[in-house]
């Protein structure tokens, strides 16, 4: 039998706890835990109407425990924040009144393996949102959603085509130690070993 999945669930009311709970417990992939079970490997499922202080703490205090992936069950999804959900990384988001216990629980395997699910209304203002912190906050900095700047983008392009650091500080008029330190930023701030893994990073990612 294949590992089950362990879900530990939360609420600001008890009944919305032991309701999730119960169906849940019928999809014998998914194993309900108690909070001293928790693991980087939990998924933390919480029923809220919006992300209040106190819900913003429960979902806090769950990531002490080790929690790090959520699927937030809502009234309102319209009215969440968005940006302070992903930032908490909440991944799957679904309105009380479409959470059947097939959609919980499919929320539920495909967060565990590392997959998002937003509703689609919820997406489009997620990525509006995206679209105007680019436009209004990074682009006038030269940076970018991706975390690197036009400049460092610009290096990475020319270093997977096979350009030497003499021949990008040529081509971009940059000096071959401003080449030299933009490589060592990037590869320092994404935790990458050098220049190629840098490289396979930025293709991988979708970056360059």
């Amino acid at each position: 039998m294949a590992k089950r999945v362990p879900v530990h669930v939360r609420a600001m009311d008890p009944i919305s706890v032991a309701g999730l709970s119960a169906a849940l417990r019928g999809h014998p992939e998914i194993e309900i835990i108690e909070q001293q079970a928790v693991t980087a490997e939990t998924v933390g499922m919480i029923a809220a109407d919006s992300l209040t202080e106190p819900v913003l703490a429960l979902v806090r205090s769950m990531r002490r425990l080790g929690c790090e992936r959520f699927v937030l069950v809502t009234t309102t999804p319209q009215d969440i924040d968005l940006m302070a959900a992903i930032e908490l990384g909440v991944s799957a988001m679904v309105a009380r009144q479409e959470a059947t216990t097939n959609r919980m629980a499919q929320l539920v395997m495909m967060t565990a393996s590392g997959e998002a699910a937003m509703p689609a209304d919820v997406l489009g203002r997620l990525l509006r949102q995206v679209s105007r912190l680019q436009h209004q906050v990074l682009a006038p900095r030269g940076l970018s959603v991706s975390g690197l700047a036009d400049r460092e983008v610009e290096i990475l392009r020319l270093v997977a085509d096979g350009y030497d650091t003499r021949d990008i500080a040529k081509r971009l008029a940059y000096s071959e130690r401003t080449v030299k330190n933009a490589l060592h930023d990037i590869t320092t701030r994404f935790q990458l070993k050098n220049r190629s893994h840098a490289v396979a990073y930025a293709v991988r990612e979708g970056l360059i």
